[in-house]
């Protein structure tokens, strides 16, 4: 299995240049979805032969019909999309299946189930990005939504160590925040996009940070640095002031140091960063075991059902990256990292070169939403910084982090599409000429 992730690593890299022959990209195309298929069924194969789980058989067999509706959606029905973001995604999904499945088969079954949800509602996004042109000019209506989510979860959100982050509704549980975060990239891109004159800036800054507050005052302090990350590269790449950024800068320092004043949970995560082992049957427990995981595994794992993610605590959701790491292998999870490296420079790549101002914002801005998102769950998980407690998007456990994510990249390709067709167009005009 890692070699089959290896050279699927090596395609996608390879892929974002084309070869200038169709046949050769193709044939790299199939050859990636030759691997896909390989890794889930030999994975849930040793997974079956260890836990003799007859469900395992039948999650199987889904998720082969899952994996070949998704990549028959985007490859057919939406021509135009990356092709080489859609693979990135499948794999992330299938390493995520798999790992959860090992953990317990039930989560598994949800994570499908979320998935499939997410597919589906995914398959309109692309054609809805093309059709509807007055995305621009709600802002008012985003920022408004935004605030009244963030704001019932601060009101009657459950309490998940430490921190507001889920509601329920008619027995369903979920996180607004994930959604909330394409809410607030499209604010942000709406209002830049209108104007970048001073007083619109600081307009734009004011209820920005009225998002963010909230945020912390909920104490989803993970979410509100991802919502800070992506304010500020969205609000340089508009204004290109650098002031604007350093003063940005300045205020979240500012703010971290608040928080850690502020709240006691904080402080812990902080000083469990610092030294996990001090601590290490209490605060330190969660770090220690994630680090402990990684360091069993080794450059090529346990083995699959050979270790014991069972002993990381939430290791189906933020910490699921210790718990891949130890049983594929530090080698296996380098290849992981370059697939969501890859596809961060995907939507930057697809960002720059979208013509319209306003799509380019919103490229930019779902991009670093991803980006900042696997840095930060990574990060913690390895003790680079303090943990926050997000998840790994597309591969941790959980519905909301799973559908939002799906949602963003049916945006992205609806982007893509956009920009497709216009080069399309103007290569014609030129044939014209």
């Amino acid at each position: 299995m890692l070699f089959w992730l290896a050279v699927f690593t090596y395609d996608s890299y390879a892929a974002l240049k084309s070869s200038g022959s169709k046949k050769k990209d193709s044939f790299r195309f199939r050859r990636q979805t030759a691997y896909l298929f390989l890794i889930l069924i030999n994975g849930n194969l040793v997974l079956f032969l260890n836990m003799l789980e007859p469900k395992i058989i039948v999650v199987t067999l889904i998720e082969i019909i899952f994996f070949t509706m998704m990549i028959l959606i985007f490859r057919n029905a939406y021509a135009d999309s990356s092709k080489v973001l859609v693979d990135n995604m499948a794999m992330l999904l299938c390493i995520g299946f798999m790992m959860l499945t090992r953990l317990s088969v039930d989560r598994a079954i949800k994570q499908l189930t979320f998935a499939t949800i997410g597919i589906v509602i995914s398959a309109f996004v692309p054609l809805i990005i093309k059709k509807v042109k007055i995305f621009d000019k709600l802002a008012y209506l985003y920022f408004a939504l935004s605030v009244v989510l963030l704001g019932i979860v601060l009101v009657k959100g459950q309490t998940v160590y430490g921190a507001k982050l889920n509601i329920a509704i008619g027995g369903v549980t979920f996180q607004p925040s994930e959604f909330v975060k394409i809410l607030f990239v499209f604010f942000i891109a709406s209002m830049l996009y209108s104007s970048v004159k001073t007083i619109h800036v600081i307009i734009t800054t004011v209820l920005a940070f009225m998002n963010i507050g909230i945020l912390v005052l909920s104490r989803d302090l993970g979410s509100a640095g991802i919502f800070l990350i992506i304010f500020l590269v969205m609000l340089y790449a508009a204004t290109k002031n650098a002031k604007y950024l350093l003063g940005g800068v300045g205020i979240s320092v500012a703010g971290a140091l608040m928080s850690y004043a502020m709240f006691s949970h904080v402080r812990v995560r902080v000083s469990a960063w610092l030294d996990p082992l001090a601590n290490i049957k209490t605060t330190g427990y969660q770090v220690s075991q994630s680090l402990f995981a990684i360091s069993a595994g080794g450059w090529f794992g346990t083995g699959l059902c050979q270790g014991m993610p069972g002993k990381i605590p939430l290791a189906q959701s933020d910490f699921i990256f210790a718990a891949i790491t130890e049983e594929f292998g530090a080698l296996f999870a380098l290849c992981l990292i370059l697939l969501c490296v890859g596809n961060l420079m995907l939507t930057l790549n697809i960002s720059l070169r979208i013509s319209n101002d306003f799509y380019r914002l919103i490229a930019l801005g779902l991009g670093t939403c991803y980006g900042a998102q696997v840095f930060i769950m990574i990060g913690g998980v390895i003790k680079f910084i303090p943990s926050t407690g997000v998840t790994l998007p597309l591969v941790s456990y959980g519905g909301s982090s799973l559908v939002s994510t799906m949602l963003l990249f049916a945006i992205i390709q609806g982007l893509y599409a956009i920009e497709q067709d216009s080069s399309d167009e103007d290569e014609e005009d030129e044939e014209d000429e």
